[in-house]
């Protein structure tokens, strides 16, 4: 019999002789946390509903496997949470038809009742210099950033995550998956926010490109970039954000830090009402290429941040260094509240993410509403 270690985890060695490198990690789906140390891997089961009771972190040279139909339940607010350390690898194999699901453990889930999906790759940040420097991640206290954009955490498609955002303080508080300084060898594919407390899903810095997102019901922006982003996002279904449904900056401490957020976003439907606009520009907002951008039913289709608070977002969008074409605005009262000049968007009628408002084709069977 295979013990389970006090921290739910432990690992049994294929050949004695193998310089103790474990690679059959077990873990206790009642007590799902700890860690995964160099050299283990882990393979969850399909067939069982895993139980999160506190941090559980994939470090270096770790990789943990999730496979479709995966149920993850987490208790314990910001003690619970999943994250990958820098150079720790996680392959999350959902199918369309059969998702893999972190959620709330609680018979009356609300936002906020867990942490969430954490993951920290070798890709350039701002936040930690412009030559590489590191930094450490808001929450889990990880390091994150340097020079390798091309950095691989592994593979993440088909997953939804409920309920996340557990928060410490007003300025410190998880994303239903945070992504610190990943790098463009991930995937990062067909990923649902449901519900969450925070942000849906948000960049900080890195390369990684992310590509049919959905963000339902967040408790402040629904998809957020930030901090060097370097990445492109495609096929993204916003819907009901408290806030901005998409949230664009380049450093909120130095909105002239660099390397500047670089962003190509594209067929993007966003749908609700939030406090902030279809789409945010502040902090220094960076040079970004917006193509068929689909906005129903905000007061404010483009929100940017007036010219004397944010010269830097301003500055970019009379330099053409911020444009939209083929922007598609339905029951929205004003198309911007931009004071300057130039006209950096194009209108045109195009269906965002698939289907305008409705939920995209290729969103239907895994996502929630």
């Amino acid at each position: 019999m295979l013990a389970v270690s006090a921290l739910a985890v432990t690992s049994c060695s294929s050949d004695d002789d193998n310089n103790n490198i474990n690679n059959n990690t077990v873990i206790d789906p009642a007590a799902f946390q700890g860690t995964l140390k160099a050299g283990e891997t882990a393979t969850l089961d399909a067939a069982q509903t895993y139980m999160l009771t506190g941090s559980f972190v994939i470090q270096d040279g770790a990789q943990l496997t999730i496979p479709a139909g995966t149920r993850i339940e987490a208790q314990g607010g910001t003690s619970a949470y999943i994250a990958v350390a820098q150079g720790g690898k996680i392959f999350i194999a959902g199918e369309a038809n059969n998702p893999v699901v972190m959620t709330s453990a609680s018979s009356t889930p609300a936002e906020g009742d867990w942490g969430g999906l954490v993951i920290c790759g070798r890709a350039n940040t701002n936040k930690g210099g412009s030559t590489g420097q590191e930094a450490t991640s808001e929450v889990g206290d990880l390091t994150y950033g340097g020079t390798l954009n091309n950095d691989s955490s592994g593979s993440i498609r088909y997953l939804r995550v409920e309920y996340t955002g557990a928060t410490f303080t007003n300025d410190k508080e998880f994303n239903g998956v945070s992504l610190f300084g990943v790098g463009s060898g991930t995937t990062f594919e067909y990923v649902q926010s449901y519900k969450g407390g925070d942000d849906g899903i948000e960049f900080f810095g890195g390369a990684v490109n992310g590509k049919y997102l959905v963000s339902i019901g967040s408790g402040d922006d629904s998809i957020d970039f930030a901090d060097g982003w370097s990445g492109t996002g495609e096929y993204w279904y916003i819907k009901d954000g408290a806030k901005a449904g998409v949230e664009g900056s380049n450093n909120g401490d130095d909105f002239a830090a660099t390397p500047t957020t670089t962003a190509t976003l594209k067929n993007i439907s966003v749908v609700g009402g939030g406090s902030e606009g279809g789409i945010y520009i502040k902090e220094g907002g960076g040079f970004w290429t917006v193509e068929n951008f689909y906005v129903d039913g905000f007061e404010t289709g483009i929100n940017v941040k007036n010219a004397e608070s944010d010269p830097e977002s301003n500055a970019h969008l009379d330099s053409d260094e911020i444009t939209f074409t083929n922007v598609n605005l339905v029951n929205v009262t004003n198309a911007t509240n931009y004071e300057g000049s130039n006209q950096f968007y194009t209108l045109g009628d195009n269906t965002g993410a698939g289907n305008g408002s409705a939920l995209p084709t290729w969103a239907q069977g895994w996502t929630k509403m």
